[in-house]
């Protein structure tokens, strides 16, 4: 099997690396760019991506995202893109408002500039699209044909978002180390249909070691709404080394039990990270970690604020019965669930479910 990496065709980070967006697009020859925020985003970053475009401003379409990635959405937008004859699409927001415009992406053809507002995940430097049902749910995955064209983080946003936001990218970026692994151990191909470079493995090592050792100066940033060294890393690592490593390694146990958490009421509306936080815990037991090693990342958790049970992801109800449900939905609807190189049946997945919840409890 042939060894594949992707990656996006151009990541700037840094303090007002907005007022780069202009130029960005005249490197492709845009005129006519459709910008795609949420209505928050809009009245936090209307100005700010206006002067960044600069001549092209006046040319550019805004529109605001609904607030769910559906089908439907996507087909709404991109009848906007095609009615306006954009040249350009520019998502300014969170993961939902960034894989609405992918999807855009693949409808359109057009090149895509990738602005998050957040450091939530790691959806930005990846072409996957994950859609959603009306009511909220994992529905599918689709892929765009190539990564995005720019990735253009501004650190001096992203420091001022919510600190929930910033914890969530740290819970979804940890787990790349252990999911690479995985995939490459049980040979597992990955999204872009090949196997793991040394690179993309070298890459989910990284990320973990970053985060690791700069997370808890890089929530202080956060806290103080000022950017500094520790917020630079690890914002590099939760939103470039996690998207690349993810992409081009793999994913595993953790990811999967995302599509179960997304459908239990409770945890379906923790955030993205702090799903995949939890499961990297299930993941870590279900591959016999020893109990220092256990201890040693609870701990981190709880300086992070990271969920460690059901309960800290929402759940109200019977936890041994969401383990069940989110275990059954797990190995029904998850397609990573075979990248794993310890004997695994719904049965251990939901033993292991139930297992750390009461364990951390």
């Amino acid at each position: 099997m042939l060894k594949v990496f992707a990656a996006p065709h151009r990541y700037i980070q840094g303090p007002d690396a907005l007022a780069q967006l202009g130029a960005q697009a005249a490197v492709l020859g845009a005129r006519r760019p459709l910008v795609i925020m949420d209505s928050f985003v809009r009245d936090l970053l209307f100005e700010r991506i206006r002067q960044g475009l600069g001549d092209l401003a006046d040319q550019a379409i805004v529109t605001v995202f609904s607030g769910e990635c559906t089908g439907a959405e996507i087909d709404r937008l991109a009848g906007l893109a095609a009615g306006a004859q954009a040249d350009v699409i520019v998502a300014v927001g969170g993961g939902k408002t960034i894989d609405s415009a992918k999807g855009v992406r693949i409808q359109s053809g057009l090149p895509i500039f990738i602005v998050p507002s957040i450091a939530s995940n790691d959806s930005p430097t990846s072409r996957l699209v994950v859609l959603y049902t009306a009511d909220h749910a994992v529905d599918k995955v689709d892929l765009m044909p190539t990564n995005p064209d720019l990735v253009l983080v501004d650190t001096q946003v992203l420091v001022q978002a919510p600190e929930r936001f910033f914890v969530s990218g740290v819970g979804d970026a940890l787990s790349k180390k252990f999911e690479a692994a995985q995939c490459i151990g049980s040979r597992r191909r990955n999204f872009h249909d090949g196997q793991a470079t040394l690179l993309a493995q070298a890459i989910a090592d990284l990320c973990y070691d970053t985060v690791r050792a700069h997370a808890d100066g890089a929530l202080e940033a956060v806290r103080n709404r000022r950017v500094n060294d520790d917020f630079e890393r690890t914002v590099e690592a939760t939103i470039l080394l996690s998207g690349l490593a993810f992409e081009s390694a793999g994913l595993s146990i953790a990811h999967s039990l995302t599509r179960g958490l997304s459908a239990v009421p409770g945890p379906a509306a923790a955030l993205h990270g702090e799903q995949v936080a939890f499961g990297l815990l299930v993941q870590l037991l279900l591959e016999g970690r020893s109990a220092d090693f256990m201890a040693d990342l609870l701990m981190f958790y709880g300086r992070m604020g990271l969920p460690r049970t059901l309960t800290g992801l929402g759940l109200q109800g019977d936890p041994a019965q969401a383990a069940d449900l989110i275990a059954q939905i797990t190995w029904e609807r998850a397609p990573y669930t075979g990248a794993f190189t310890h004997p695994l049946d719904q049965k251990r997945l939901a033993a292991a479910i139930l297992d750390v919840h009461r364990s951390n409890a």
